[in-house]
């Protein structure tokens, strides 16, 4: 995107901030008595309604699970309010694109002139009559519904996020400026999720984290300001020099230089006549990818476009192993081409991308970047909608504390019935209260037992992990008083703990990154210099030895970060200890300043292989 687009995108996301921002906190206030400060009222006014007594609890209790994880009660009440704004935002942004991709009848370009609301009443008249836009509002949220079902994370109406409704003024500003001419043209570009996520939190925002005279710090205090302060757009070619050069030259060599990759990775690095260590050759369900701090996806899209031509030369191998997923080849369990085309997307999504992010902002746009580019994929290969296999699953994880009363762990730590399985669970959620601020550079995978041997789901020998998932299942089921909106975040959060600690113990072939650079979270400072004593004067740094850790031998990991590590003496312990001896670099691009959009800092664009062998 040119300057002139980016710059409309950011105008209108920071308009729509400040309009939502604005009416939510009027009708916490005035509506709910939850005020900005912190202060909430002990109990419902008379004034609500039944519907909206029940609306302020699911809200009160949101705004306490904050204060749980360990927010003040202004923090909390503030955070509450910009997760409402942000995922409304996000949705109305998603319906746009989605209407751009013709995934949707037009829903909301014309408001309620828009043809699949003109038909909605068509079925139902009496919608067209409600007040106050009450009929159109209900069209909106069954569209939410339908959608939720395959994007949960982002439309499931359930999220306390979802409470509050934007004023009528409100949510005609809000179609007013998605619907504006300067914006026509972005909605069917993919990136433009990633522009509005960065854009939602201001550049003076971001300056004001770091300026001193304003209350500031010259470090991160805290998991989001880490998070905020290091939201920068990964540019395509960067993107692709460093997948192609990891993902892709896997595969290149994989099929000793006989790939449609050949011609299809443009910044492929290969020389003239160079000779290459021929790879044992694997099934696509096997290639794992991780981006440990994700972001909005750009990494994990443009691998999906490359495992899409992996997949289909795979099955028309004959030579092809098996999946250690199945036990079979591709062409055994897909007997016909078109019989994978129709499965490919969401095997891409189940078995092959996966990624961390300590902001829960990111999981709804790449969740949703990732399943509208499965949709692409359907439609490019000739599959009807009422065809299509939904896309149930996606390995998009937030790193966040299991925020919970002890009581509710207590309850479930019983339902779990195994003491080993209970030890394991008590201390996970003690390591994830800083997961926030550490994201995957945590090593979760020492809470497993080593001396217990995997086996299969369903039996004694599961893994802890997956026994802990069917519990948390079983334990959503279980409510049996009104605490059902307390317990359903408890359950999301143990969710997203076991599946860190899933992707914690799982050896990638590829991990590509675009890490947070500076200072660490100085709540964590203690554990991460500890935890990374050779590379704690940086987090770039960190996260590099963590990825390099993650690897399978002769894995890769490509990354963009700042130039300094690879000449500055404080980072010669990571030069020495950390790449030369683990993982050598195999491409390297000194890209200078002007590449992270408004970040001042001068980068390079490298991908390292690990040496072979176990250490």
């Amino acid at each position: 995107m040119d300057k002139d687009t980016r710059s409309a995108i950011d105008r209108a996301t920071q308009c729509a901030r400040k309009l939502l921002d604005e009416d939510f906190t009027a009708q916490l206030a005035g509506d709910f008595d939850v005020q900005r400060d912190g202060s909430v009222a002990p109990k419902a006014g008379a004034h609500l309604s039944a519907r909206q007594e029940v609306q302020r609890a699911k809200l009160v209790v949101a705004i306490e699970h904050k204060r749980a994880a360990g927010m003040s009660p202004s923090e909390a009440v503030v955070d509450y309010i910009r997760d409402a704004a942000f995922t409304t935002l996000n949705r109305f942004v998603a319906l746009k694109m989605l209407e751009a991709r013709e995934l949707l009848q037009e829903c909301i370009t014309k408001g309620e002139q828009s043809a699949g609301y003109r038909e909605f009443c068509g079925m139902a008249p009496g919608v067209a009559l409600l007040p106050e836009s009450a009929g159109y509002r209900i069209y909106i949220e069954c569209l939410f519904d339908e959608l939720s079902t395959e994007v949960k994370v982002l439309f499931d109406r359930r999220d306390p996020a979802s409470v509050l409704w934007p004023r009528r003024a409100t949510f005609d500003g809000l179609l007013e400026l998605l619907n504006s001419a300067e914006l026509s043209g972005v909605w069917g570009e993919d990136e433009t999720l990633g522009w509005v996520y960065q854009f939602f939190n201001a550049k003076e925002e971001r300056a004001a984290m770091r300026d001193t005279k304003q209350g500031g710090s010259q470090a991160p205090r805290n998991s989001r300001e880490l998070a905020v302060r290091n939201q920068f757009f990964t540019p395509r070619y960067v993107v692709q020099f460093l997948t192609d050069n990891t993902l892709g030259r896997i595969w290149y060599e994989m099929r000793g230089g006989e790939t449609a990759l050949t011609e299809r990775c443009e910044y492929l690095v290969r020389k003239p006549g160079e000779p290459y260590t021929k790879r044992a050759l694997k099934d696509p369900r096997d290639l794992l990818v991780l981006d440990p701090a994700c972001g909005s996806g750009h990494f994990l899209l443009y691998a999906f476009d490359l495992l899409a031509t992996l997949y289909e030369e795979a099955w028309a191998d004959e030579s092809a192993p098996r999946s250690q997923a199945t036990g079979k080849r591709l062409r055994e369990d897909y007997a016909e081409l078109t019989v994978l085309r129709a499965a490919l997307p969401a095997l891409i999504l189940r078995h092959n991308l996966h990624g961390v992010d300590i902001d829960a902002r990111c999981a709804q746009i790449a969740q949703l970047a990732l399943w509208m580019r499965a949709q692409r994929a359907y439609r490019d290969a000739g599959i009807s909608r009422a065809e299509r296999a939904p896309v149930r699953r996606s390995n998009i994880v937030v790193a966040e504390p299991i925020a919970a009363d002890a009581h509710t762990v207590k309850a479930f730590q019983a339902d779990l019935g195994d003491v080993e399985l209970g030890r394991v669970f008590r201390e996970l959620v003690e390591r994830l209260k800083l997961a926030g601020d550490l994201g995957l550079l945590l090593r979760l995978e020492e809470l497993l037992p080593q001396e217990l041997e995997r086996g299969e789901s369903g039996n004694l020998f599961a893994p802890p992990e997956a026994r802990i998932r069917r519990a948390i299942a079983a334990f959503a089921l279980s409510v049996t008083d009104g605490g059902a909106t307390q317990r359903r975040l408890f359950v999301e959060d143990a969710a997203q703990g076991v599946g860190l600690l899933e992707i914690a113990e799982t050896k990638f072939d590829v991990v590509l990154m675009n890490p947070p650079f500076g200072a660490g979270s100085t709540r964590a400072k203690k554990e991460f210099e500890k935890a990374y004593p050779r590379t704690k004067n940086d987090v770039y740094a960190a996260f590099v030895e963590r990825g390099i850790e993650l690897l399978q031998p002769r894995g890769r990991l490509g990354a963009i970060t700042s130039r300094t590590g690879f000449f500055l003496s404080s980072f010669q312990k990571w030069r020495e200890e950390i790449l030369l001896a683990k993982a050598p670099p195999a491409v390297f691009a000194d890209l200078g300043y002007g590449v992270l959009d408004s970040a001042m800092v001068e980068t390079a664009a490298y991908c390292l292989e690990r040496s072979g062998g176990t250490e």
